[in-house]
């Protein structure tokens, strides 16, 4: 079976390559993808980095649009689609995007297969000319891959009517996200690894720090609008060397990150247009045994589980308490990380999520039947 997958997502998250090797790994999977060498997320241009590739084939294409998310599309795609003759296109992106209307319509006209992948957890009514694309999509694929069961839900009551599968995008290396040895006497280490952006709330982190007995010390990672605020407000809130930003860092040095944690908090709040979605982050943590906090926005008490506390959105005051029980608590927070690490073993490895998606693959071909 030849398939050619369409996607950003593996730009500048080097580790996440490792689901392509597996999928090529399982059977009779000729894969391809089609990818842009870089793409721009705001201010920061990432790039492309081959790292895992072994059993695919790996295409470098040009994006028109780069960094504009719904607007951004291969203007080439086409005529690779063409050479390659696929029995089926993965599309990895939402259907009210440019680019999966184009790549979907593409995709008929060699006539192969077709498939989407959505995180929309939200039943939002898009504007012109989204909405057309949205419903053009859905007329030209024949099954989506949602990541999340609220987005199968958003789906089914938009009018999608051809076959849904529940799996995430990606899943863990459990080589790489492995658990390490924090020493006893260590000290207490809460981490954030994100965008630094509103919705995200690393502000409600640094409000629930501040209430900590000493010692302890936050790490901030990532970057984005809100760093200049939150470094004013981890200053006005006289938290000085204690919390380190460290900007962005390769996908590839989140572990060790990781293992200098003793819990992770993605402090996620809701707005109009958005909910949290899944939290990568969340899963790549449990990897390594590390426990977590997050709030109840969108999928976090879900994907937490029992690996961890959950609480109220904005709630910082509830955050600090859960903080400080943690710290107080050295048994749970190692029973924390255990059922975490569990939990991604059981179901978030990339070799799982890979053979998920070629038992879609495998179920769209034996369908034996494209949409018009």
């Amino acid at each position: 079976m030849k398939v050619v997958m369409v996607s950003k997502a593996f730009v500048g998250r080097d580790a996440y390559q490792r689901k392509l090797e597996e999928i090529a790994r399982l059977g009779d999977v000729d894969l391809t993808l089609i990818s842009p060498p870089s793409w721009r997320e705001g201010h920061d241009l990432r790039t492309l980095n081959p790292r895992f590739t072994r059993g695919y084939d790996l295409r470098l294409t040009p994006l028109v649009f780069n960094g504009r998310y719904h607007l951004h599309f291969y203007p080439r795609l086409p005529g690779l689609l063409a050479a390659l003759r696929p029995d089926l296109v993965h599309v990895d992106e939402e259907p009210y995007n440019l680019a999966t209307w184009l790549a979907l319509r593409a995709a008929r006209r060699v006539g192969a297969r077709r498939l989407f992948f959505t995180w929309q957890n939200l039943n939002r009514k898009l504007p012109v000319p989204f909405s057309s694309l949205e419903a053009q999509s859905y007329r030209l694929a024949d099954g989506a891959i949602a990541g999340i069961r609220d987005a199968e839900s958003v789906l089914r009551a938009k009018g999608f009517q051809q076959p849904i599968w529940v799996i995430p995008q990606f899943g863990i290396d459990p080589e790489l996200f492995q658990p390490g040895d924090r020493p006893a006497d260590a000290t207490f280490t809460v981490g954030f690894i994100g965008r630094l952006v509103r919705t995200k709330g690393a502000d409600l982190l640094l409000r629930a720090c501040r209430t900590l007995d000493d010692p302890w010390r936050a790490i901030v990672v990532g970057d984005g609008a809100e760093r200049a605020a939150l470094e004013r407000l981890s200053d006005e809130l006289g938290l000085g060397a204690r919390v380190q930003f460290r900007g962005v860092i390769p996908s590839t040095d989140v572990p060790p990150l990781l293992h200098e944690l003793d819990v992770l908090v993605l402090p996620s709040r809701s707005a109009p247009n958005w909910r949290e979605q899944f939290g990568r982050v969340l899963v790549e943590a449990m990897a390594c045994a590390v426990p977590l906090i997050g709030s109840d926005s969108g999928e976090i008490p879900r994907v937490v589980g029992d690996a961890g506390l959950i609480f109220p959105e904005e709630d910082w005051s509830v955050l600090g308490e859960q903080l400080a029980a943690l710290r107080r608590d050295v048994d749970q927070r190692l029973a924390l990380g255990q059922n975490g690490r569990r939990r991604v073993l059981a179901d978030f490895t990339h070799q799982s999520i890979a053979r998920q998606t070629v038992a879609v693959y495998r179920a769209l071909l034996d369908a034996g039947i494209t949409s018009t």
